[in-house]
């Protein structure tokens, strides 16, 4: 690994980070320009989470002065189908970039995900993921000459939510409310609806509310299930982040699961969830919508959320490192 530059040092993440973390990603945000906000309640929700070992999974750097300067953190997914995924995260302070801090934090991070796919799934390939988005010309130039490839893109996709569409459930199909009492159903049901889709991962319980229902963005009343027969057969998870209200000014609901079994498409099961999804929100005091979609999703997603109003605001790249399996 590089050295450090003179006057910083490195040591383990605490959660007492997590107020400089968010002040940190705050002062980058003209920089780079992803369009998200992070505040420490956000921070502290994820770096606690049950998938967390955060002295082992981050890392400061901090200046003599005890400032931090840059974090990082590696946070393995639970499960593999096309491969085991180690998600990257993690900013500099832009008055410390071009110094090597951004270097020798994306080094510490490949060495922790190795030591995550040679705990858990040693017998897969592993990807380590980092987002770049498009300002993030020096992360991009970095990972880059550390042999990551640009693996996938996403689009950011919003509408206005005025001239929602009226859900129009085929025959057999009831549209419902989210309710926790199915919240593993739809874990299940998620899980086989995503089998083929680039870069899932199986998601057990644990896994299931650390990243989805169990976060405090999760609102369930603007959660909306299809149901036949009587049992989900797709599904459209919402949230609303206090911390980008507060930063933009607009409530957003955001759809960040949506799905639909494999066995069930074809019926306008999509187009009905996410439409009542949006009447949802609208009702709630949504004034806007947003998802995120991988640009060549085979199910046709991309042509489905334009149909019913989404426009490509931002985009993103997934770039990745794979290792091989290990022997």
């Amino acid at each position: 690994m590089p050295l450090l530059p003179d006057g910083l040092t490195a040591r383990p993440l605490t959660l007492d980070d997590a107020a400089a973390a968010a002040e940190l990603l705050a002062a980058a945000e003209p920089v780079d320009d992803t369009g998200e906000h992070e505040d420490a309640d956000d921070l502290v929700e994820w770096w606690s989470g049950e998938l967390v070992d955060l002295p082992r999974d981050g890392r400061a750097v901090c200046a003599e002065d005890g400032r931090l300067v840059g974090w990082a953190t590696t946070i393995a997914s639970r499960g593999a189908r096309d491969a085991f995924r180690v998600w990257l995260e993690g900013r500099v302070h832009p008055d410390l970039r071009g110094r090597g801090v951004g270097a020798w934090l994306l080094d510490w991070q490949a060495e922790r995900g190795a030591e995550h796919h040679a705990r858990l799934e040693p017998a897969s390939p592993a990807e380590l993921d980092v987002t770049v988005h498009p300002s993030m010309s020096s992360l991009e130039r970095l990972v880059r000459a550390r042999g990551y490839r640009p693996e996938r893109y996403y689009a950011v996709m919003r509408r206005p939510l005025t001239e929602v569409p009226e859900p129009r459930p085929g025959e057999g199909v009831r549209l419902v409310p989210f309710t926790w009492d199915r919240d593993d159903e739809v874990r299940r049901a998620h899980n086989a609806s995503f089998t083929e889709h680039h870069g899932s991962a199986e998601r057990d319980e644990v896994a299931w509310r650390a990243w989805f229902t169990g976060q405090k963005a999760f609102r369930p009343d603007l959660s909306v299930l299809a149901l036949v027969d009587g049992a989900v057969a797709g599904y459209a998870l919402a949230y609303v982040y206090e911390a980008d209200t507060r930063a933009t000014g607009v409530q957003e609901s955001r759809l960040g699961q949506i799905g639909v079994l494999p066995g069930a498409r074809g019926r306008g099961i999509a187009t009905a969830t996410i439409a009542a999804a949006l009447r949802a929100a609208a009702a709630a005091g949504c004034t806007r919508a947003s998802l995120d979609v991988d640009t060549e999703n085979t199910t046709g997603a991309f042509g489905l959320y334009e149909r019913v109003g989404f426009r490509t605001d931002r985009s993103w790249t997934s770039w990745a490192l794979t290792l091989p399996p290990v022997a």
